[in-house]
């Protein structure tokens, strides 16, 4: 048996739990309860414990203390979603218990877990029975009971684990949403895990990454090339419906003026191009000579390199320092995806956009690094998404910056908060309204079943259409006729005056405009306005005020 756990033996239990979760992670995503697709749970634990897993390889090791230092600073910067942000909060108090320590015993090890779940507690408003939080309580209840008559850090361990498995159990019952879909809760399910791979590495038994058909040995490296290597900015793929009976290979000759990697794909109704270019602009007004275009796809591939390099670790410059000139009294920080989507923030006034939403979620370090590179002391960030907010309040305490989190759960949530903006205000007054602004607004999303599902009556097949109000389940079902009918009928009696439709990657003008039309019917006194936002995961975002 295991008497103390050094700063050595403390890299070793969070690598093994960094693999715990990893393997499992798939399963802990299938617990979501909606079949949404979705970055999910398992995903967003497995990043947030990868990044102390990153920081722990790279250090030398020293005392416990030191060790679970290091380890919880990477925890909180490396977390995603509210499950990695609750995850950073339980071993930032563990590591402040810890602190000084050069060894731990059984006693000591609860007195963390219990200090952990505080830290937890406090940062949530109104913590809800049958979640991680929940599991997290009994299991350190339980070490703690267990050190009353053993030091033995194994002993204590399995003790925590043993009791936390009755609660997960048990959170299938104390949470209503659970109970409806059946499932026990995801980020408990995950704690769990981290546990379990904690305790086999005192045992010794240590885990080995399970690798997945995602996984390529032969994946890029880019970190090999230089940014300089991208000849052309910007990656811009569009359709165009075909009018004009022009040759094609025109296009083709114009487009390699103008760029590189062109490739012209045509039939007697479409032009689809792909081409790496500077001016995608002046590509697609020449497009548009050929017919209306239906879609467009533009990505910045110099901004795409960097962030793939720092996912893998290699080094990237720091942003460059703002010019005194250019400061401004506040700026803006927003997380949003698809370039119609970003392009609406950015004539709003947004200073820096996080590419992240659904599916991505971004850290809480990929949040700060664009409030530190804003142009103001003064940084207000919008999320629109429920799982970013805890994200990027943990970066409240991390600059010197003021940093203020509108708490904006969806994308017309924030495109609202930006337009009440009153520059005249006070900034307090101006993050009052911009709240207020914000709750005023309802949003339907259309999605497709990721798997097979039976949630509140409603038995959902994998890939069928889904349709979301303000985040509950409103319908399902084979086309999205059907569930825009439905939601349509749940937006009349709300007598809305505006419904704005964003339209996601893939959907073409004759498809928006038929889902405008139906809902036009159903509520025939809203103004109705389609915008294409480009967005991955949703067919439609649809704001109803």
């Amino acid at each position: 048996m295991t008497q103390y756990i050094t700063g050595s033996l403390y890299i070793s239990m969070i690598l093994n739990a960094a693999v715990a979760i990893e393997n499992n992670k798939q399963e802990i995503n299938e617990l979501n309860v909606f079949p949404v697709p979705d970055g999910d749970t398992g995903t967003n634990m497995s990043l947030t414990i990868s990044a102390a897993e990153k920081a722990l390889i790279a250090m030398t090791p020293g005392t416990l203390g030191y060790v679970a230092e290091v380890a919880a600073s990477a925890f909180l910067r490396g977390a995603r979603g509210n499950s990695g942000v609750i995850l950073s909060l339980l071993f930032r108090g563990l590591s402040r218990r810890l602190k000084d320590v050069d060894k731990a015993d059984g006693i000591l090890l609860a007195e963390a877990l219990t200090a952990g779940m505080e830290s937890a507690y406090k940062a949530v408003m109104k913590p809800a029975e049958g979640t991680i939080l929940t599991v997290s309580r009994v299991t350190a209840a339980a070490a703690s009971e267990a050190a009353k008559t053993e030091k033995d850090i194994e002993k204590v361990l399995e003790a925590a684990l043993k009791e936390g498995n009755i609660a997960l159990a048990d959170t299938v019952n104390q949470n209503p949403v659970l109970k409806k879909a059946g499932v026990v809760d995801a980020g408990a399910k995950g704690y769990l895990y981290i546990l379990d791979g904690m305790l086999r590495a005192l045992r010794g038994e240590f885990l080995e990454k399970i690798e997945t058909s995602m996984a390529h040995a032969d994946k890029a490296d880019f970190s090999q090339f230089a940014e300089e290597d991208i000849t052309f900015t910007y990656c811009t793929e569009f359709m165009v419906q075909r009018k004009s009976k022009a040759d094609t290979n025109r296009l083709r000759d114009f487009l390699d003026g103008y760029g590189d990697s062109v490739v012209v794909v045509d039939d007697a109704e479409i032009i689809k191009v792909h081409i790496h270019t500077d001016d995608p602009g002046v590509v697609l007004t020449k497009a548009l000579t050929y017919g209306p275009i239906l879609t467009v796809k533009i990505e910045n591939m110099r901004q795409q390199h960097a962030e793939a390099v720092k996912r893998e670790g290699a080094p990237v410059s720091p942003p460059e320092p703002v010019a005194p000139e250019d400061m401004k009294e506040f700026a803006l920080v927003v997380v949003c995806a698809g370039a119609g989507i970003e392009e609406v923030f950015r004539n709003l006034g947004a200073d820096r956009i996080i590419t992240g939403g659904q599916t991505m979620n971004p850290s809480t370090e990929d949040i700060l690094d664009k409030i530190v590179s804003a142009p103001s002391d003064t940084v207000f960030v919008l999320p629109n998404n429920k799982n970013i907010i805890m994200a990027a309040e943990q970066c409240v305490s991390l600059t010197e910056k003021r940093v203020i989190v509108i708490p904006t759960t969806s994308i017309p949530q924030g495109v609202t908060a930006l337009l009440a903006i009153d520059e005249t205000d006070n900034i307090d007054d101006m993050a009052s309204q911009m709240t207020t602004a914000a709750k005023r607004v309802r949003t339907a999303l259309v999605t497709t079943a990721a798997r097979d599902s039976v949630f509140d009556g409603y038995e959902i097949i994998e890939g069928e259409y889904l349709a979301l109000f303000d985040g509950a389940l409103a319908a399902n079902g084979p086309d999205t006729e059907t569930v825009i009918e439905k939601i349509a009928s749940d937006f009349s009696p709300l007598n809305p005056e505006f419904i704005t439709i964003f339209t996601g990657e893939g959907i073409n003008e004759n498809e928006a405009a038929s889902v405008a039309e139906h809902i036009s019917s159903k509520v025939p006194n809203a103004e109705v306005t389609v915008i294409n936002g480009g967005q991955p995961v949703y067919y439609y975002i649809i704001s109803v005020e």
